[in-house]
């Protein structure tokens, strides 16, 4: 059930429902306009010597019973973004496309749980996937293995590839966080703040990567479709793992792997805290029962370089205003562009990024100025790596006073020249 409290007032309602008012008048002659006590519009129309009154429509009934109407042309396609493009484009009017998708967005989960019609029991199976599967209706991603597990679909888009057609390393980064907040969010852990739970937000703490490992196999290319699967487990003491597992969705090739331990900061002091007891019972029930992450990490020690023992130098560097995210740091993916200064566009252009490895040392505001410092050392050296299939790279990322924002090491492949 929804009410005109849904909108912005009644006025917004009545705009957004004119289409069928003037639907109506066109249909039923006579009609006439008159203004209620309320100053509500009353339509009625003379049929058959009686008055049909369609003031109803602003009271939300009939609102309701259309709306309704309009989502029983999408049920199939919760399963599938693709699906659902087509079908709102069943929906001929902008006008009602536009109300589907603001009923969608607020209170969605609820709002279709209650509300799908259940006529003849054609429509009772979207909401049994519901309760069953915890269907994600604003990604089309659904929890398996008792909740612990959560799974989406992403299709590669224009905006995240290169000029090779494959997705960059950055958009996959973004993926990683993207399905990680998208499970917290279907699974309730979410309160007000960015993956923050209700215990976290009530005292100001937040959670921010400690480490990052990505292998990636093979790059998906552009419209392909990737099938995403992540998870959380206890790291230690005071850390939280998550994993994740990028597949290709027709063959279920396994295209990418990631793990990466998150820690808890005080969002005011900016400093790390403990993971307190409440917060413990509240994310507990949706940890898997392991401490195994999916990759084997790195255990060699990366390299502290500076400016007389790096091979490329790139200083300078500063973010701006769109590189910082929620919290108020610079986001991960700008520290990847970052570390990615330093290293030859010669070298690059021969050879594609296979894995990284992030140790996030500090975190990074507005008024910092860095400094990018790269080192190869494996696989060959700075002045010849052609005849090299693998090289490796330590980097280090530290302010213009010497403190360290970064460690990380990258592991490049000689690119196929026939793909």
């Amino acid at each position: 059930m929804w009410s005109i409290s849904e909108f912005q007032s009644k006025e917004h309602l009545l705009l957004l429902l004119s289409p069928f008012r003037m639907m109506f008048s066109l249909i039923l002659p006579s009609s006439s306009k008159t203004m209620s006590m309320s100053g509500t519009p009353n339509y009625s129309s003379s049929v058959g010597g009686k008055r049909a009154d369609f003031s109803t429509i602003a009271s939300g009934f009939q609102g309701k019973v259309r709306v309704q109407t309009l989502l029983r042309k999408t049920p199939s396609s919760l399963q599938s973004p693709g699906k659902s493009m087509k079908h709102e484009m069943d929906i001929t009017s902008a006008t009602e496309r536009k109300l589907v998708k603001q009923l969608r967005a607020s209170n969605t989960h609820s709002f279709v749980a209650d509300s799908t019609p259940t006529v003849n029991g054609k429509y009772q199976k979207l909401t049994e996937d519901w309760e069953s599967k915890k269907l994600d209706l604003i990604t089309g991603g659904r929890l398996l293995q008792d909740g612990l597990v959560y799974r989406q679909n992403i299709s590669v888009r224009s905006f995240e590839i290169g000029g090779d057609r494959k997705m960059s390393f950055g958009a996959l980064l973004n993926h990683l966080q993207d399905t990680a907040l998208n499970q917290s969010r279907i699974t309730g852990l979410i309160a007000d703040g960015f993956g923050s739970t209700r215990e976290m937000s009530r005292n100001n703490l937040i959670w921010v990567v400690s480490t990052l490992h990505t292998v990636v196999d093979r790059y998906p290319t552009w419209t392909d479709v990737v099938e995403v699967d992540t998870w959380m487990y206890a790291s230690g003491k005071n850390g939280l793992g998550r994993d994740w597992i990028f597949r290709d969705s027709k063959t279920g090739e396994t295209l990418a792997n990631a793990t990466s331990v998150y820690v808890m900061m005080n969002k005011k002091t900016r400093r790390l805290s403990k993971i307190a007891k409440e917060v413990r019972d509240e994310i507990e029930p949706y940890l898997m029962d392991c401490e195994c992450p999916i990759i084997n990490k790195d255990s060699r020690k990366i390299l502290k370089l500076d400016v007389s023992t790096a091979d490329q130098i790139c200083t300078g560097l500063s973010p701006g205003w769109n590189d910082m995210d929620i919290n108020q740091h610079v986001s991960n993916v700008k520290y990847i562009d970052w570390i990615l200064e330093s290293v030859p566009r010669s070298f690059m252009e021969r050879y594609y990024l296979n894995a990284m490895t992030l140790e996030y040392k500090k975190e990074c505001d507005m008024d910092s100025v860095l400094q990018s410092l790269s080192k190869m050392v494996g696989g060959g050296n700075s002045d010849s790596f052609s005849a090299n299939k693998v090289i490796e790279y330590d980097h280090l990322l530290r302010l213009d006073n010497g403190r360290e924002i970064l460690r990380g090491r990258t592991v490049w492949k000689l690119k196929d020249t026939n793909s």
